[in-house]
């Protein structure tokens, strides 16, 4: 297929960032070609952020390009490793390092804080089906876990809303994973790697390789990566090994037999053998412990050991890309991308034990009059029997499958391209269980006893006479396994898309150049189905579920949509262009339809050759995703101050400490809502890029996000407002009309308070400004190589929440309590690395620097000034560096080797302890640190065929 001809005239400054997108650290050589070489290759630069082809490498849109040789020579071992390490990852994330997360067995990353789900993911320029389970248990987000990052040829990554070109999503930005289209020769690896603090063992093979027929016409691309990866358990980290140990309060260790007053949570020592039959649980390690303040029980320090801090897996990919030249301007192809994964974890002791208080609320022993008791124990690796939690272990069996039938070619001066494409992915996460009735009828045949009435204090608990030598001991394996087990939930989303898209890049002339447009239409359809095992999902009276302390939720729904998308690029002057794009979103949720027009306008204006200033303006969105609209019903009971009827008696709210209705209970029910609006977003970006040289550049940018309408379940405080503002017309904001807020209010004939309804709503909104820098150098050295700067700088400038109307604005970058509660936040971030290569070496340190970020008693005393009584106090954790650094060596044309060394010097967050306290399994910030420590990988490439 022949190409149209380029007859572009490379600037100073598109010479400078070609040198930085094309020449990436582990292939500083090419540095050394004269200029004339780059000219010649710059025809073939497509730039990413528009629709229509061009030769300008720097545009209004900023672009972060990240090779193959970055993420080789950086010591990436995966696309969450990119990502996560990314200059614009200033927010923490759950994954498979916080143990009982919604969604331990994926990976994601976010821009910027914001929700993961708020950037667009593409592979190749199309969109990535959406992971089946929910991120935090409420949002849609991306498994990025899956995607070969052997097969990656670079990731483009913009800054930025860009909904007027790509959509709903894409507020945050978007990530477009470009795979590769052909190798220049066949390719096997193999790549093994260890941690030396222990554990997380791995080994990755790969190959790729081309093939031709039909005279050069038929051409075909297969690659294959297969990965196994042990996980690291947390008794192979000290930080997580124990209790913590270096707190600024005694450490304490587990209540793995305990005994808890129910109305005091005083310790209750009721154990007549005095720990005795307990010390030989957790490797020995089990005995009495008495806590000041609470009194005495059984535990180990150990147990916190026995989760995992990093999944293990076992995944295999596929990928294929087969074209075929029909004519000189037209060529058809068949992409295929398959993925079998595997990921497993354990979330240890603290999610592995029983207690009397989920299925009773608590006891009565005639022994000990006056009070109610809990019992509670944990189950050690003597009790699983066999290998322990390495049997017990969860997994999560990801499969997918993304197939894609296109065609591109010419018609006239016209560019076109055509697809179709389905995407499916599906979930099954095998889950470690305890049984409810079994568990609690084996406790109550062993431990408990007879029922014998209710209590004498309340007249609502069960009375029991306890065998407390019975609680007070280890459990025979063959026991355990009859009251726990596995079940099965099983999940899957797909999309289906038509895409069907023509250019022109020479649609009239101006002063400036040719006028380029472009034009696209689509249509599909996508779905999710979440299907817990029926055993998971709770009783709508009981509101507990046939599996002991977990229930869950179940949701199906569809959507189809369509979508029309131009765009238009005038270079009004030789040193002016202006972009404009437009594009209408239409959704057909459950019957109704949800739209939304997106625009943005671009500036470019170059008054000198080696300068760009550039900006941006236009809108963003989010449309109402599959899980807001559908997600099911479920229940819960509580209590809150009914606001209306205090007003009846002269209780104003902020003023109901002495209403007769300031804690009424009631049953509550809350969903998901097909009648969301869309999330909305105001964005901008102002910039400038100044290249003095061919191998310097530079560039700053600004971003600002307004962000509208987002998406949260209504709190019951909030809803009980709106009531008081509707019947009575007091001035105020209601979280929603006045007609839903009525049907969702449930009262009985006398007015009392019964039932509460509390879907999500439109409800938050919040502002975001943030600056990005980066700095590209290239030095020749003569006989000693070449060398090959580059870093990438992110700065927070503001971030304020609206977490309800009328609730005022939260500080999210100086409100230390805030920055826990909605996020893990860094105001800054910065990644940098300096490449040197000579001959058939190259080599490579990589660093990256999270700022700082409060500690956690500024978390938990809510402000900087906090004073603990023991004279820790409150404040900021210092900035936290961490260096990666990698040697390849080509033996020969066919050989190449690789040694990579991430966290050089094996740093960890050890410093974090002390402003925990002993009472702490996790301390350190988990969200946002990692306890992994140095990992060594070696790498062997071999080169075969021509």
């Amino acid at each position: 297929m022949t190409p149209h001809a380029s007859t572009f005239k490379p600037s100073l400054l598109s010479r400078a960032v070609l040198s930085a997108l094309l020449i990436p650290a582990s292939a500083v050589a090419l540095a050394q070609e004269s200029d004339s070489d780059r000219v010649r290759d710059l025809n073939a630069v497509t730039v990413t952020g528009s629709l229509i082809p061009q030769t300008e490498i720097e545009t209004a849109t900023p672009v972060m390009v990240i090779s193959a040789e970055d993420i080789q020579m950086r010591g990436f071992q995966s696309v969450a490793d990119v990502l996560q390490q990314a200059s614009f990852a200033t927010g923490g994330i759950q994954g498979g390092q916080v143990s009982a997360s919604f969604t331990q067995g994926a990976e994601a990353a976010s821009m910027f804080g914001l929700d993961p789900g708020y950037t667009k993911y593409l592979i190749n320029g199309r969109p990535m089906a959406s992971y089946p389970a929910l991120y935090n248990g409420s949002d849609v987000f991306n498994n990025i876990s899956g995607i070969p990052v052997a097969l990656i040829e670079r990731i483009e990554i913009l800054p930025g809303g860009q909904s007027s070109l790509y959509g709903s999503d894409a507020i945050a930005g978007v990530v477009n994973v470009i795979l590769k289209k052909n190798v220049d020769k066949g390719e096997f690896s193999i790549r093994g790697g260890a941690f030396s603090e222990g554990g997380g063992n791995s080994l990755r093979l790969t190959f790729a390789d081309n093939f031709s027929a039909m005279d050069g016409r038929l051409n075909s691309l297969l690659g294959i990566q297969v990965d196994d990866r042990a996980p690291v358990w947390g008794y192979q980290r000290d930080l997580s090994r124990q209790y913590n140990q270096n707190g600024y309060s005694a450490p304490v260790a587990a209540r793995d037999f305990v005994v808890i007053d129910a109305l005091t949570s005083d310790y209750v020592f009721a154990d007549p053998n005095d720990c005795a039959n307990t010390t030989g649980n957790f490797k020995g390690t089990t005995q009495k412990h008495t806590r000041a303040g609470y009194g005495s029980y059984c535990g180990s320090f150990i147990s916190p050991g026995y989760r995992t801090i990093r999944n293990g897996k076992e995944s295999a990919q596929v990928y294929s890309y087969t074209t075929f030249d029909v004519s000189d301007t037209t060529q058809v192809y068949a992409e295929v991308m398959g993925l079998y994964e595997e990921s497993e974890y354990s979330s240890g002791s603290n999610y592995a034990w029983w207690g009397t208080s989920s299925t009773f609320g608590a006891y009565y022993d005639p022994a000990y009059p006056d009070t109610l008791l809990n019992l509670q124990r944990a189950f050690a690796p003597e009790d699983i029997g066999g290998k322990g939690y390495r049997d017990i272990m969860s997994t999560d069996t990801n499969k997918a499958l993304t197939v894609t039938l296109g065609a591109n070619g010419q018609l006239g001066d016209w560019d076109y391209s055509a697809y179709v494409s389905r995407a499916e992915y599906r979930l099954t996460e095998h889950s470690w269980v305890r049984f409810r009735d079994k568990i609690d009828n084996y406790f109550l045949d062993r431990v408990l006893g007879p029922e014998q009435g209710l209590d004498p204090i309340y007249g609502a608990y069960p009375v029991f006479t306890p065998d407390y030598a019975a609680f007070y001991s280890s459990i025979d394996p063959a026991d355990f396994r009859s009251f726990t087990g596995f079940v099965d939930t099983k999940s899957r989303t797909w999309d289906n898309l038509a895409h069907v898209q023509f250019s022109n890049t020479s649609l009239f002339s101006l002063p400036g150049g040719d006028a380029g447009f472009a034009i696209v239409a689509e249509v599909g359809n996508e779905g999710w189905d979440y299907s817990p095992d029926s055993r998971m999902i709770e009783d709508p009276e009981t509101l507990v579920s046939e599996i002991w302390g977990m229930t869950a939720v179940s949701g199906a729904g569809h959507r189809s949509r369509y979508a029309v998308t131009s765009e238009l690029r005038m270079p009004l002057l030789e040193s002016l262009t202006v972009s404009a794009s437009g594009r209408y979103d239409a959704f057909d949720i459950a019957g109704n339809t949800v739209d939304k027009p997106t625009w943005s306008i671009g500036v470019e204006y170059r008054p000198v050759e080696s300068l760009l200033l550039r900006g941006k303006v236009g809108t963003a969105f989010r449309a109402p995703s599959l899980a807001d609209a559908f997600q099911g019903l479920s229940g819960y009971y509580n209590s809150t101050v009914d606001y209306y009827r205090c007003s009846l008696d002269g209780y104003l709210p902020g003023d109901t400490d002495d209403c007769s209705w300031d804690n009424e209970s009631y049953f509550g029910q809350s969903s998901g809502n097909p009648d969301l609006k869309p999330i909305e977003a105001d964005v901008w970006n102002a910039g400038v890029v100044w290249s003095p040289t061919a191998k310097l550049s530079f560039a700053v940018d600004y971003y600002s996000w307004k962000i509208e309408n987002e998406v949260d379940s209504i709190n019951d405080n909030d809803l009980m407002r709106g009531e008081y503002y509707c019947r009575t017309g007091a001035a105020g904001s209601p979280v929603a009309s006045c007609d839903d807020i009525l049907s969702w209010v449930g009262r009985d004939a006398n007015g009392k308070l019964v039932s509460l309804y509390t879907p999500k709503v439109n409800i938050a909104r919040q502002e975001l400004e943030v600056v990005t820098a980066s700095a590209n150098y290239m030095l020749d050295i003569g006989r000693f190589g070449s060398l090959n700067f580059s870093s990438n700088y992110t700065s927070k400038v503001s971030h304020e929440l609206e977490p309800t109307p009328g609730a005022g604005t939260i500080d999210l970058l100086r409100d230390p309590y805030a920055m826990w509660y909605y996020d893990s936040y860094a105001k800054t971030r910065v990644d940098a690395s300096i490449a040197w290569a000579k001959d058939d070496w190259t080599t490579t340190l990589y660093a990256n620097r999270i700022g700082s970020t409060p500690n956690y008693l500024a978390y938990a005393g809510e402000g900087y000034d906090y004073v603990h009584s023991s004279g820790a106090k409150a404040g900021k954790w210092g900035p936290y560096v961490t260096y990666n650094a990698s040697v390849n060596w080509r033996a020969t044309d066919d050989l190449a080797f690789s040694l990579m060394v991430n966290n050089l010097t094996n740093k960890m967050p050890d410093h974090q302890a002390s402003n925990y306290p002993g009472t702490s399994s996790t301390p350190w910030n988990n969200y946002y640190y990692d306890i992994l420590g140095r990992a060594v990988y070696l790498e062997a490439k071999y080169s075969f065929g021509k």
